[in-house]
């Protein structure tokens, strides 16, 4: 019978060392706040129960995952140490079982490494990695398999401080061995701290098996406390991430300017241009073209669609062979049907667009249902909110919107009409119809400029 498997994060760092208010756990990597990436392992893990140490802004952090309802949140009030930390959780553990003890700052370790991890045979097991340049890390100190002691950099006598072979702060432990040699923890060390890592030797005093097991790749067990090392962990991130797409099909015009924040699914034949950034859940269809400097966002993007240059598509579903942009925004609720044209530096907000319907230039679409075939000329815009409320625009299918008209909604334009150059639409238009509503041009000769006295 499987052992029961418990899950302990310590998450109660504070990040000094990056002089921000904002917890440790809660900066973010790839888009998402480092305690999800090992809340996720968790679930994968398929722990019978997720404890989680906190500190210094705990209410932050859980206010931060809302909807996790599963997670027994544990203060730790003082930072005195790993070990003190785990002494907090240690009631809360089941009476038997194994537990597996996780770095808050950590985010990048793999399930099936702390799957091999706590499949090893033995009461205490540690997950270790080799570097070719351990100083600043705890080393692990063998008598053959059996790990005897890990020592931190501060307590290292010239000889261990030769030792490759480092900790990575993550082991898995019998829960009945781990309770009774935290027990035995003290802070005689040069951090004046109650360490984790000294149950390794409280465990070979009770003649109990410590074995290791070695990362492959160093980046998943790489920590995170400073600006410089997270942003040197992003950049590894997202390059297995382009690896991943360029080995899916995915053509990625500069692996080293592509940025992903979140999920994403493609077709086939996906071009990527320079300096894009996917954020959320984002979706690309066949022969999807997104051109530099574009950021999609949490949006669908149907076979065949173009995103030109500098343009941002935020929670918008777009069909296919749509061509957006340059400078073009989508913002939420924007629904493109197939074939449509939203050209430079015209908005879409919380709006549909029938078939091919054509906003080429300089306009802004809030709040309105537009139907198939509809042309919106230059400068024009619907004038969707009264200071209060918002209203809708519909306009009708065929209709011609000619340039610099403001549609003040709510209104409606017919099927077939056309709303002439300059008119401020202020009533519903009858289909198949003319409507101007400018005022009455006035020439006044004679006529003197204001000139600016002295």
């Amino acid at each position: 019978m499987t052992e029961q498997l418990e899950i302990c994060i310590l998450a109660a760092g504070i990040g000094s060392r990056m002089q921000s208010d904002k917890p440790k756990v809660l900066q973010t990597l790839g888009g998402r706040p480092l305690l999800a990436y090992l809340l996720d392992v968790a679930d994968e893990m398929k722990a019978a129960a997720i404890h989680v140490v906190i500190g210094q802004g705990a209410d932050a952090v859980k206010a931060a995952f809302p909807h996790r309802r599963d997670i027994n949140w544990v203060l730790q009030a003082e930072r005195l140490g790993t070990g003190h930390a785990m002494q907090q959780v240690a009631s809360s553990l089941a009476d038997s079982g194994r537990v597996l003890v996780m770095l808050g700052d950590c985010p990048l370790i793999r399930t099936s490494t702390l799957q091999s991890l706590v499949a090893v045979d033995a009461d205490l097991s540690v997950l270790t990695v080799d570097m070719s340049d351990p100083f600043g890390y705890g080393r692990i100190v063998r008598d053959g398999e059996q790990v005897q002691q890990i020592v931190e950099e501060r307590d290292t006598d010239d000889r261990q401080k030769t030792i490759r072979e480092i900790n990575t702060g993550v082991m898995a432990a019998d829960i009945k061995g781990i309770r009774q040699w935290l027990t035995l923890l003290d802070n005689d060390n040069a951090q004046e701290e109650y360490l984790l890592t000294d149950i390794v030797a409280h465990a070979n005093d009770a003649g109990c098996g410590v074995r290791a097991h070695k990362a492959v790749d160093a980046i998943e067990v790489t920590g995170i406390n400073t600006f410089t090392q997270l942003a040197g962990l992003e950049r590894g991130l997202q390059m297995n991430i382009v690896e991943e797409l360029m080995n899916n099909g995915v053509q990625v015009m500069d692996p080293a300017r592509l940025d992903v924040r979140g999920s994403i699914k493609t077709g086939r034949g996906v071009r990527l241009d320079i300096n894009v950034i996917l954020e959320g859940d984002v979706t690309l269809g066949d022969n999807v073209d997104i051109g530099p400097n574009c950021i999609i966002r949490d949006s669908t993007i149907g076979d065949g669609t173009v995103v030109r240059a500098n343009s941002i598509v935020e929670e918008a579903s777009v069909s296919n062979e749509c061509i957006i942009g340059p400078f073009a925004r989508l913002r939420p609720g924007a629904e493109l049907a197939d074939e449509v044209h939203i050209g430079n530096f015209v908005e879409v907000k919380k709006s549909k667009i029938g078939l091919r319907s054509k906003a080429n230039h300089l306009a802004y679409l809030g709040d309105a249902i537009i139907g198939q075939d509809v042309n919106v000329g230059a400068g024009t815009i619907t004038c969707n909110y009264d200071g209060a409320f918002k209203h809708e625009t519909n306009i009708g299918d065929g209709a011609f919107i000619g340039t610099n008209a403001s549609l003040v909604a709510p209104v409606s334009i017919g099927a077939g009409s056309t709303i002439g150059a300059g008119s401020t639409i202020t009533k519903d238009v009858d289909s198949q119809v003319l409507a101007v509503g400018r005022s009455k041009q006035v020439t006044v000769k004679n006529w003197q400029r204001p000139i600016k006295r002295n």
